[in-house]
């Protein structure tokens, strides 16, 4: 999500990923104002017009804010409420209208005072950078976009080193060509860069990417012990060691301690952890919470507005707190055992 603090109380936003209306959902509060571009439909004034019929213009309006509902299913957020003021007259005022946000989507939110954790949402979302990984092999290559916890895969490229044509067609410089190509297409500011794959093919193409300008404004690192090229190294690559290691400050990193820690006092069985929203509620009451992971889709189970004043009320005590995507290998870990998880500071009785 792109951020712009316009003045003290307006800030203006830029959905990007699916992840982005989550945070808002988090931000935008009833009584907060939007200013957005909208559609709405109007009467026509004209004598040959029909009466039951009316014109859907475009008009940019500012909207009181009544209601907001996450719809993570269709990836929007629909805000409700009452519009102040508008660029067209033949919007009335004082109406109720609603504003769907998706992703790709601008607007203002003005607020007349913001609150400490409202900005630190802001600040947390435009500092998580991602990371693109390269599993490369002489066969394959898979190429994988990693932000915050999700992973976007890309179609898997072949080398054409095998096969009837290979003595005479295959050409690895050409085949490194075409993946930086691809790669460009995804990279972007601050992303990190990871290469890995059996072999020396990563390393070759280590040094092939140093010789562009991708070398001198992002990070890349090479690392062993991920045996497999293609998509079936990405997934190997993130349910490894060598993942928490050399992405150790990334939230997928976290969130696989986090829930792996979850497991170890389970086992050890240690009451210092919950499972499930009214566990986590109540360790909260006592101040005991530490850290928590949660399934976005323990929106859809529970009363929306509650857990989302949860959430803003267990941060704002300086809890971590990390979000997963219900689609992915690790959210649906978490869904399964209650759509959220914490560790907790002392032992409370839950």
């Amino acid at each position: 999500m792109i951020t712009k603090i316009i003045d003290d109380t307006t800030v203006s936003f830029l959905v990007e990923e699916p992840d982005d209306l989550l945070v808002l959902r988090r931000i935008i509060q009833e009584r907060d104002t939007i200013v957005s571009d909208t559609t709405r439909v109007v009467k026509q004034d004209k004598d040959y017009a029909r009466p039951d019929r009316g014109e859907r213009i475009k008009v940019r309006i500012s909207l009181e804010v009544e209601k907001i509902a996450l719809d993570a299913v269709f990836d929007k957020l629909r805000i409700s409420g009452t519009i102040l003021d508008t660029t067209n007259e033949a919007v009335t005022k004082g109406v109720h209208h609603s504003i769907l946000v998706r992703i790709g989507d601008s607007f203002n939110v003005v607020k007349k005072k913001w609150k400490p954790i409202e900005l630190k949402l802001i600040k947390t979302k435009d500092e998580n950078s991602g990371f693109v990984l390269i599993a490369i092999d002489k066969g394959d290559c898979g190429i994988g976009k990693l932000k915050g916890t999700h992973l976007e895969l890309m179609q898997n490229m072949y080398s054409g080193s095998s096969g009837k044509q290979y003595k005479t067609n295959f050409n690895i410089q050409t085949f490194f060509e075409n993946v930086y190509k691809a790669l460009q297409t995804i990279l972007k500011e601050n992303d990190g860069i990871v290469i890995f794959g059996p072999g020396e093919t990563k390393r070759q193409f280590a040094n092939f990417l140093a010789k562009t300008p991708i070398s001198k404004t992002h990070k890349m690192e090479t690392i062993d012990g991920i045996d497999s090229g293609g998509e079936d190294g990405i997934y190997t690559f993130i349910k490894s060691k060598s993942m928490q290691q050399i992405l150790g400050q990334s939230k997928l990193a976290k969130v696989s301690a986090i829930l792996e820690e979850v497991m170890i006092r389970a086992n050890n069985k240690s009451r210092k952890f919950t499972m499930g929203y009214e566990e986590t509620k109540k360790a909260n009451d006592f101040g005991a919470v530490e850290s928590l992971v949660f399934s976005e889709k323990i929106i859809q189970t529970h009363d929306e507005g509650e857990i989302i004043q949860f959430l803003n009320d267990v941060e704002s005590k300086g809890v971590e707190v990390y979000a997963l995507d219900a689609s992915t290998d690790i959210g649906l870990q978490v869904s399964g055992l209650g759509g959220m998880l914490s560790l907790l500071r002392f032992a409370v009785d839950v």
